[in-house]
């Protein structure tokens, strides 16, 4: 199961862009909220979740996507999360973030010799890694963005990642990305 962990302050279209597309995809995920079921993005946009943090199964997750704004912090700073990043990066599971959020795998130590990207101003979170200012980096299972403008590109790099580079390319002629 891939989680995307929603939490009061998320950058919506970070949220939203890679929830809407990995569904057209077929992939199986869960959005999870990190206080309750409702979260307010980051503009005052509430969203219903799946489900909360405090009912989803470690041992079930094979990947996640950790979205940014301002709610990255709380996300930082939950032992749910943390607990669930460090199972995730052992068993080489999908790591994907955007804008802020990759910070969170750098202060965990998961990007030394990785290349990585992230919002600007937060390059120095990145530790250990070999900064890249392009607008998605892939280094073997962890995908990371920069933010809101290349939530599509994202977006359909989980796609590929998960899903294939065919059925990406199908889905980038749909939303007219092609």
């Amino acid at each position: 199961m891939i989680y995307v962990f929603l939490t009061n302050g998320v950058e919506e279209m970070e949220a939203v862009a890679p929830i809407d597309l990995l569904r057209r995809a077929g992939v199986e995920l869960q959005t999870v909220g990190l206080s309750g079921k409702t979260v307010t993005g980051s503009h005052q946009i509430p969203m219903l979740c799946d489900t909360t943090a405090s009912e989803i199964d470690p041992q079930d997750c094979t990947g996640l996507i950790l979205p940014g704004g301002p709610g990255h912090i709380a996300l930082a700073q939950s032992p749910i999360v943390q607990d669930l990043v460090k199972r995730v990066a052992k068993r080489e599971g999908l790591l994907a973030a955007i804008c802020a959020a990759p910070s969170i795998f750098g202060q965990l130590g998961l990007l030394r010799g990785k290349q990585a990207c992230c919002y600007p101003g937060f390059e120095d979170q990145l530790f250990g890694a070999k900064v890249l200012y392009k607008p998605v980096v892939i280094h073997d299972n962890i995908i990371t963005s920069r933010g809101a403008g290349t939530a599509t590109q994202f977006a359909l790099a989980l796609v590929t990642y998960l899903a294939g580079p065919k059925k990406s390319a199908e889905i980038a002629r749909q939303i007219q990305c092609s």
